[in-house]
């Protein structure tokens, strides 16, 4: 009797032989023997089949997923502890030589912590099954007093709002920003092995632009050229002033330029229709207008091609105009997580 090499079938060819055979002895009352030889299967095989079919049904001659199962080296607790130090941990703070977490620098946790030496593909599976997934950090710094801003949401941000309500007041937030010729933003399609050239201007040149925004859709800006200065703070303060009706208070950074004594004697000379607010230092991401910023700096900067400083102010201008035309536009930036408490 001639047999053939069942490995070499595909699964599902191998399940079809197994339940062809099967049926055939069973159902037709065909000799083990004689299936033996009109299928080409050793009688080995066939025993096994039979026996697994009388005890699992079809079922137990199905097509499984070939290879070594999958097991993990980690035990459950041990993963656990890992994914909570990815999460809540930088590398350098656990004292490994890397400042982002790449399949190598889990890899070498898990061999400092554990005793265990995998590859870094199968790092790869596993961060891939624990929900992880390669990105662009965000930057904190490390000045940043985590008490602080804190209270600043859970105590500071509430009390200014009770207050703008008993004042009749409407909340801004305030910020500045410097653009240059040379930011770059967006991808373009190219060739495979075949970076793109996009040609554009080798001055380097930039303007400043100074803006509020609040929750209900509301925006001013300045585009300027000089330094931004005291007497730029307070002329963007008087426009601000002149556009609302109601009284202003604008929330703003640490700038030494908000703080300087120039601007806290006219905002006090002007505390009728004004009043100052600061953030909590170094704390960028609870300020909205940090939104609109990366908005301009990406979209009427970084994916334009400005050839001089005055088309570069006219982009920005028209980026602006074209926001204030459009409420939910602004309000959508109050819609990120960090600035979400804002949003009301």
């Amino acid at each position: 009797m001639t047999t053939h090499d069942g490995r070499k079938l595909s699964p599902q060819a191998q399940q079809e032989l197994r339940r062809r055979v099967v049926h055939t002895i069973l159902e037709q009352g065909m000799a083990q023997t004689e299936a033996g030889r009109l299928f080409g299967v050793g009688r080995t095989s066939i025993h096994y089949w039979l026996k697994a079919y009388r005890k699992g049904g079809d079922a137990a001659i199905q097509a499984r997923r070939r290879g070594p199962k999958r097991q993990s080296r980690l035990a459950g607790h041990q993963a656990a502890t890992l994914v909570r130090l990815v999460r809540e941990r930088c590398p350098d703070q656990l004292k490994l030589p890397f400042a982002l977490w790449t399949r190598d620098a889990v890899r070498q946790l898990i061999q400092k912590r554990f005793g265990v030496s995998i590859s870094v593909w199968t790092v790869g599976r596993y961060l891939k099954r624990w929900g992880f997934t390669p990105q662009k950090p965000l930057r904190r710094a490390y000045e940043q007093n985590p008490e602080k801003v804190r209270l600043w949401l859970h105590r500071d941000y509430p009390a200014i709002r009770r207050q703008a309500r008993q004042e009749q007041a409407q909340i801004h937030w305030g910020d500045e920003m410097g653009m240059r010729s040379d930011h770059q933003a967006g991808r373009s399609y190219g060739l495979k092995g075949q970076t793109p050239v996009i040609p554009g201007t080798g001055q380097r040149f930039g303007c400043n632009m100074i803006s509020a925004i609040t929750n209900r859709g509301r925006l001013a800006f300045m585009v300027f050229t000089e330094r931004f200065t005291g007497p730029v703070m307070i002329h963007f303060l008087r426009r601000l002033i002149r556009q609302n009706m109601q009284k202003v208070f604008l929330i703003v950074d640490g700038h030494p330029v908000h703080r300087s004594r120039q601007v806290k004697c006219w905002v006090h000379a002007h505390q009728q229709s004004l009043r100052l607010f600061y953030l909590p230092g170094y704390s960028p991401q609870l300020n909205p207008d940090e939104c609109l910023n990366q908005d301009v700096k990406t979209n009427a900067v970084g994916r334009q091609r400005p050839k001089d400083q005055p088309q570069m102010m006219q982009q920005v201008r028209s980026h602006l105009r074209s926001a204030q035309g459009r409420p939910q536009r602004v309000r959508n930036y109050f819609q990120q997580d960090d600035v979400r408490y804002a949003a009301t």
